[in-house]
């Protein structure tokens, strides 16, 4: 790779905070390439009335006008649990984030809070409410596990609006791999731009855990009270009301699914499918199966297997998320487990089980499979499938 130098660049501190306290103020920001790498070294001061704080680091290629180059790559003191004092280094890697970019117009934003830091854009806040749970049209003939339906109280949450990609994957496992993740796999992934699959139920989890002390935010999963970060523990807990990521339930699964429509069976509100609605497999044997092309999705059914889609190749459902419907299933907390007939607030799925909830269908299952209300589960250990991924969800916490 030619590295290209990164020069001019300016940096200024900014810093935010609560106002029962003093503001986290930083100073003294200073950088400094390694000679013939794409390594640049940040270095800071910060005080405040804590004895750490969260820092974060966003970077801009035009003068500050907006911060969209990644950064992805940064190690050093940043995320969570910053201890305050003077000299505090972080070093981006720039040939990873921004492989042969240049600008004259660099700028570098190092901010320090008291809280978490905001929440990133590729998320939808999904409102509370109550939803009708389970398979309210009755495409499948006789009983299946989509019955009952029942009422279902969801507090609000947000959700990401795109599978997680091998992107996403590769540079926090990088990261973790630095702070004690050391058993996060390699994973698969068309393009960096396609979901992320052949990877465990706890492989997600513990990776949601190192994004969260990667974005500076408090870790949801642990084992008997410690950080969960390797491992398959079938004790793993979840710290709802904390801020990190984790693994949506079953039920806020559906709920954001259904992007705010009731009684129907697919995200954009119908109960029809089509290829140019979502990367499924169709076919004429389904009613409702209404694509002109059969099989494979045309566009996507190239190369090798999978034959997945880049993420957000189709249209948003109401509540700006992608491809709830087909593309890769998507793991859920949950243990499997039979649906009861009473209302319930919040449900997190049995107590206990051998297979953990996935839900969405994917490139290889058919129309039936795509449906918001249709649950399927397997062992969290199963690794081997190249249609399974998940996307993050994160409690909406003060």
């Amino acid at each position: 790779m030619k590295f290209q130098h990164l020069f001019p660049i300016a940096l200024f501190a900014v810093f935010a905070g609560q106002v029962h306290a003093a503001a986290p103020v930083v100073s003294n920001v200073t950088f400094a390439q390694r000679t013939g790498t794409h390594l640049v070294e940040i270095t800071y001061d910060v005080i405040a009335d804590t004895p750490t704080v969260a820092v974060w680091l966003e970077i801009s290629s035009d003068g500050g006008t907006t911060f969209s180059v990644p950064a992805t790559t940064v190690g050093g003191a940043i995320g969570a649990g910053v201890a305050i004092g003077t000299g505090k280094t972080m070093t981006w890697d720039a040939g990873a984030d921004w492989s042969g970019q240049y600008s004259a117009q660099m700028r570098f934003k190092v901010t320090a809070s008291d809280r978490p830091p905001p929440l990133p854009t590729e998320f939808s806040l999904i409102p509370a409410g109550v939803f009708q749970m389970g398979d309210q049209s009755n495409p499948l003939v006789g009983g299946n596990s989509e019955l009952p339906v029942h009422t279902v109280q969801v507090s609000a949450f947000y959700m990401g609006k795109y599978e997680v990609t091998k992107e996403e994957w590769d540079a926090v496992r990088v990261w973790g791999f630095n702070n004690g993740y050391t058993d996060l796999p390699a994973g698969g992934g068309k393009a960096a731009n396609h979901p992320v699959h052949s990877i465990t139920w706890y492989d997600m989890v513990k990776w949601c855990n190192a994004r969260s002390e990667k974005d500076g935010l408090r870790p949801c999963y642990t084992v008997s009270g410690s950080i969960y970060k390797t491992g398959s523990n079938g004790a793993v807990e979840c710290d709802w009301n904390v801020s990190g990521y984790r693994l949506p339930t079953e039920a806020e699964w559906e709920k954001a699914a259904r992007g705010g429509v009731s009684g129907k069976n697919f995200p954009w509100g119908g109960d029809t499918i089509s290829h140019s609605q979502a990367n499924y497999y169709s076919s004429a044997l389904t009613a409702y199966d209404v694509s002109p092309t059969r099989n494979h999705h045309p566009t996507y059914a190239v190369s090798n297997k999978p034959y997945s889609s880049p993420v957000g190749s189709f249209a948003p459902n109401g509540y700006g998320l992608y491809d709830m419907a087909g593309n890769m299933w998507e793991w859920c907390w949950d243990w499997y487990g039979s649906y009861s007939a009473g209302s319930q607030t919040d449900p997190r799925g049995a107590s206990s089980g051998s297979s953990r909830v996935y839900r969405g269908g994917s490139w290889g299952n058919g129309a039936a499979n795509a449906r918001c209300s249709f649950r399927i589960a397997t062992d969290p250990t199963y690794s081997n499938p190249s249609w399974v991924g998940f996307r993050p969800a994160r409690s909406l916490v003060p």
